[in-house]
């Protein structure tokens, strides 16, 4: 007797299906309540822009968050970290650029630009740190704009 095996699902796929998934759902509530009443934002790679540069008034607290990463030597494990003023930081881990935006063939990790109480929810402000580079893109929506500081 053979067992079928199915092939491995990636996360890149289910990310696929996921923006399919939401795509269908956009198109069939516009057809019930009128297209002019729902805006899909979706966040893959089509959506999302790089830019070479940082000068929103938001990229100078992100430049503090790298600084203080920095200092804590630019943590590799995900979790929470001591910050300054008594708050936590937390680091993300590695970032995978599934969707291309930032230059390939590089290892990145995430992390949280603003401190807050340990285990307090997180929001969509993050630095990426390519780890042989040093560079760092601000992305202040949850990887849909990355700015280069």
């Amino acid at each position: 007797m053979s067992t079928l095996v199915s092939p491995p699902v990636t996360l890149g796929a289910i990310r696929r299906r996921t923006t399919t998934v939401a795509l269908l759902l956009v198109m069939v509530a516009a057809a019930l309540v009128g297209p002019s009443v729902v805006t899909p934002r979706l966040t893959d790679s089509a959506s999302a822009a790089v830019y070479s540069s940082c000068t929103m008034s938001r990229c100078a607290d992100a430049r503090a968050a790298r600084s203080g990463w920095a200092a804590k030597g630019f943590p590799t494990s995900r979790g929470w970290y001591s910050w300054s003023g008594g708050k936590s930081n937390f680091a993300g881990g590695q970032f995978y650029n599934y969707e291309g935006q930032l230059p390939t063939n590089a290892t990145y990790n995430e992390y949280d630009v603003y401190p807050r109480t340990q285990g307090a929810a997180r929001d969509a402000y993050r630095i990426v740190v390519n780890r042989s580079t040093g560079v760092t893109w601000f992305s202040p929506n949850h990887y849909t704009d990355f700015y280069r500081l």
